[in-house]
C-alpha cells in the first residue's frame, strides 16, 4: 500500500479526528498527553502503510516523490497529533547526511534501518552550547575514542544507529567530522554509551528525546563518514530539509486550531447570533485564517522550490520557516481569544481539550530544529549579498516552481549548499508578473479594497530592502538591524510566493474557489503586508475577511485547509459509506 498512499487514503484510514473513540483522534492524542505517553499504535499503523518511507528516496526503498506531496502527507496525519512526527520521521537529517556523503555501504545500512521501521539518531547540539554549534565539546580524539554528552536527541532512546558531530581539530566549521554508530553490529560497545531521557518537554509530550553519554566510546575505523572536517557543514545543509517537515507540522496544528475553534464559534449562541457573526470575533478568525492562507502557500512554494532551486534554500528555507512558525503562533493566539476559557481546559472543550495541547505543540515545534533567533541569525549575514543580484529568473523556472500541476524534476539534495547561490527567483522574478498582477486584481477588487496598490507597495518594499541590508551593515548601525531585516524578508519574501503562487495557477481552481478568484490572496497579502511593517493584521479587517470565507467554506465540506484541499475523514461519511 505504501507505494501508492495518499493523504485522501490516509485520511480514510486514520478516520475522523473528532470522533471520541478513534483511537487516532484528538481525545486519544489529549488522553496520552496527559500521561507523556508515546503515540505508539499510531505510529505501528503509519508504518503499516509505509508512512516511514514516505521521505527515503527510491533507491533506498522509499516512496518519496516530491516534497510537497510529503508536506500534504505528513500535515494529513499531523493534524492528529504532531508528535507522529518524531515518531516516525526523526531520522530524515541523518538519512539526509548519509545521502550527501556517506559509502554506499553506509547508505545501504541505514536504508535497511529506515525501511524496517527502525531509527537513525542525529546527534548534533550540546546542553552547554544550544545552537552555538561552532562550540561543541563532544570529541573524537586521535585513538578513535567518543568523549562527551549530546543532548535532545530525536530517537535517541530507541535507535538503532546514531549519526554523531563530533570535534576533530580545534577551531572552525572544518574542526568536525561525521561517524555512524551501528548499534546492531556489535561493533560498538554498548557499556560505554549512556543513554537517558532528556529533559521533559511541555509541549509533544511522550516523544523520545535523550541525552547520549560517550564515555571513550572505541569508534571503529570504518564508521567514519565522508571526509575529515566535513561533518558540521553536510549536517547544516542537510537541517534544509527537514525544515520543510516542521512546516508540515505548524501546518497540521494551525488546521486543527482553526478548525475546533471554527466550529464552535459556529456553533456557540451569543444573544440572538453566533459568536462567529460577531464583529470582534469574525475579525479574530479573518486574521487567522489569512495567517494560515499565507503560510499554505509559503509553504507549498518553499516545498516545490527545493526541487528546482536548492541552491537558494540556505536563505529560502530558513526564512520559510520563520513565517509558517510565527504564522502558526499568531493564529493559536487569535483562536485563543475566540475560544476564551476553552482554550486552556484539558477537558470539556471543543476538541476534547485538544487545543491547549496544541498551543504547546507548537511552541516545541517552533524551536526543535533551531530557535527562531538562530533561525534568522543563520541567514540575515547573506542577505546584502543575495539582495544585490540583479539577474532575473527564467519564465520556466518561475513556471515550475509556482504551477502546482507542473512536473517538479528530482530532488538533488548534493545541491544544497551553506551559501544561497544565483538569484532569488522569488523576489527576483516579482517584477516580471507584479504587473499584470495589478490589472487582474483591478478587475476583482471590492471599491474599499486597495490590493493593487498593495502590490505596488509590495514591490517598493522589496526594492527598499537592499538600501536597508547596507545600512545595517554601517559602523555604527543598530545591533539588531540585520536580524530585524531577515525578519521583514521573510514576510515580503513569503508575500512575493503568493503574488507567483496566483499569477501562476489563475487558470485553476485553489482553496476550494473559482479559478481566478482573488478572495484569498488579497487576504493573505493584507495579513503578509502588515506583519513585514510591523503593524497589528487586525487593523487591515475588512481586506481579511475573505480569507475568513474561504476557510469557512473549506470546514464546512471537510476540507482539508491547503490550496489544493483534500477530503477529510467525517463520522457523518463513514455512517453513510458504511450503510452504502
Amino acid at each position: 500500500m505504501s507505494a501508492g498512499l495518499t493523504p485522501e487514503a490516509l485520511e480514510q484510514l486514520l478516520g475522523d479526528p473528532a470522533d471520541p473513540a478513534n483511537p487516532y483522534g484528538w481525545a486519544a492524542a489529549v488522553a496520552r498527553d496527559e500521561t507523556d505517553a508515546f503515540p505508539q499504535q499510531l505510529c505501528e499503523t503509519l508504518r503499516d502503510v509505509g508512512f516511514h518511507l514516505n521521505y527515503l528516496p527510491k533507491q533506498w526503498g522509499g516512496t518519496f516523490e516530491s516534497f510537497d506531496r510529503s508536506l500534504t502527507l505528513v500535515r494529513t496525519a499531523a493534524r492528529r497529533d504532531v508528535t507522529i512526527m518524531p515518531g516516525t520521521m526523526f531520522s530524515i537529517i541523518a538519512a539526509t547526511c548519509l545521502q550527501l556523503h556517506g559509502t554506499t555501504e553506509q547508505q545501504e545500512r541505514v536504508a535497511r534501518i529506515l525501511r524496517g521501521g527502525g531509527a537513525v539518531a542525529f546527534a548534533l547540539t550540546e546542553a552547554d552550547h544550544g545552537s552555538d554549534l561552532l562550540a561543541g565539546e563532544v570529541r573524537l580524539d586521535a585513538n578513535g575514542l567518543l568523549h562527551g554528552e549530546k543532548w535532545l536527541v530525536g530517537n535517541g532512546l530507541r535507535c538503532e544507529a546514531i549519526y554523531v558531530v563530533a570535534r576533530t581539530g580545534e577551531r572552525g566549521p572544518g574542526a568536525f567530522t561525521s561517524v555512524l554508530l551501528d548499534l546492531t553490529d556489535g561493533t560498538i560497545d554498548l557499556d560505554d554509551l549512556t543513554r537517558l531521557p532528556a529533559p521533559l518537554t511541555g509541549g509533544m509530550r511522550g516523544i523520545d528525546l535523550a541525552t547520549l553519554r560517550f564515555n571513550a566510546l572505541p569508534v571503529p575505523w570504518d564508521a567514519q563518514v565522508g571526509k575529515e572536517g566535513e561533518g558540521l557543514e553536510v549536517a547544516i545543509r542537510a537541517q534544509q530539509a527537514v525544515r520543510l517537515m516542521s512546516m508540515a507540522g505548524s501546518l497540521g496544528i494551525a488546521d486543527t486550531a482553526l478548525r475546533v475553534t471554527g466550529d464552535f464559534a459556529a456553533e456557540r449562541r451569543v444573544g440572538r447570533t453566533t459568536l462567529s457573526a460577531t464583529p470582534y470575533a469574525a475579525r479574530e478568525l479573518a486574521v487567522a485564517s489569512a495567517a494560515l492562507l499565507a503560510a499554505d502557500a509559503v509553504a507549498l512554494a518553499a516545498a516545490r522550490g527545493v526541487h528546482v532551486v536548492p541552491e537558494a534554500f540556505s536563505v529560502w528555507g530558513l526564512a520559510a520557516k520563520h513565517l509558517v512558525a510565527e504564522a502558526a503562533e499568531d493564529l493559536l493566539r487569535r483562536c485563543g481569544t475566540v475560544l476564551a476559557t476553552r482554550s486552556v481546559l484539558r477537558e470539556a472543550a471543543p476538541g476534547d481539550g485538544v487545543f491547549q495541547k496544541l498551543q504547546r505543540d507548537s511552541a516545541v515545534v517552533r524551536v526543535i530544529d533551531a530557535s527562531p533567533y538562530a533561525n534568522l541569525r543563520a541567514y540575515c549575514g547573506q542577505l546584502p549579498t543575495l539582495l544585490n543580484g540583479t539577474e532575473v529568473p527564467e519564465p520556466e523556472t518561475l513556471r515550475r516552481i509556482f504551477t502546482l500541476d507542473a512536473e517538479l524534476p528530482p530532488y538533488e539534495p548534493a545541491r544544497l549548499d551553506l551559501i544561497a547561490r544565483g538569484v532569488d527567483p522569488v523576489l527576483g522574478g516579482l517584477p516580471t508578473v507584479a504587473a499584470s498582477v495589478r490589472a487582474a486584481l483591478y478587475d476583482d477588487t471590492p471599491v474599499y479594497d486597495d490590493t493593487p496598490g498593495v502590490v505596488a507597495c509590495l514591490v517598493e518594499a522589496v526594492a527598499d530592502l537592499l538600501p536597508r541590508a547596507e545600512a545595517a551593515r554601517r559602523p555604527g548601525a543598530d545591533p539588531n538591524a540585520l536580524a530585524d531585516l531577515a525578519v521583514r524578508y521573510a514576510w515580503l519574501h513569503g508575500a512575493a510566493a503568493c503574488v507567483h503562487l496566483w499569477w501562476a495557477n489563475r487558470e485553476r481552481p485553489l482553496y476550494g474557489a473559482e479559478p481566478g478568484a482573488t478572495g484569498w490572496l488579497r487576504a493573505a497579502l493584507g495579513y503578509l503586508l502588515a506583519r513585514a511593517e510591523g503593524t497589528g493584521p487586525q487593523w487591515d479587517g475588512p481586506r481579511l475577511l475573505p480569507a475568513l470565507d474561504t476557510l469557512t467554506a473549506l470546514r464546512e465540506q471537510d476540507l482539508l485547509f491547503t490550496a489544493a484541499p483534500v477530503p477529510l475523514a467525517t463520522t457523518h461519511q463513514e455512517a453513510a459509506d458504511a450503510q452504502g
